[in-house]
């Protein structure tokens, strides 16, 4: 059993309690901007899949007779933006190149600067800390 944790795992020297658990807290909100870009990555594959949907919805209206109806709601919703001048892809794409990229870069120099670049130390010293030492299934790593 791997009774001790990768050395990427393991707190560098000089390294502070406040710097491991600053680090984590870092750590933590870079995750919940990747849980929301994956929120805006969803949104962006519902906002395609309902334009889709809006053409067949169109094409079901022409075919029973409503052509103004399905005239208007092509012309007013099929590929119409979701922001001024913009597509989902289009707002997926400048999330990622500004906010989302400028995130990860702080945080990767932050790990860098501090701790080597060493990554979930506050995560990897809890589970060091909560483990049961020798037990089947509390390995710190596997085989």
């Amino acid at each position: 059993m791997g009774e001790t944790p990768r050395p990427e795992h393991i707190r560098p020297d000089g390294a502070s309690d406040n710097t491991v658990e600053a680090l984590g807290k870092l750590s933590e909100a870079l995750e919940i901007v990747e849980e929301a870009r994956g929120h805006l990555y969803a949104f962006h594959r519902r906002t395609g899949a309902a334009d889709l949907a809006l053409g067949e919805a169109v094409d079901l209206l022409r075919d029973a007779g409503h052509d103004q109806i399905a005239e208007q709601v092509s012309t007013e919703l099929i590929g119409r933006n979701v922001l001024e001048g913009r597509w989902t892809f289009q707002v997926v794409e400048e999330y990622d190149r500004g906010y989302y990229a400028a995130f990860r870069a702080q945080e990767q120099a932050a790990r860098d600067h501090l701790v080597d670049g060493r990554t979930h130390l506050f995560e990897a010293e809890m589970k060091e800390a909560r483990r049961t030492h020798g037990r089947r299934h509390h390995e710190a790593t596997p085989d």
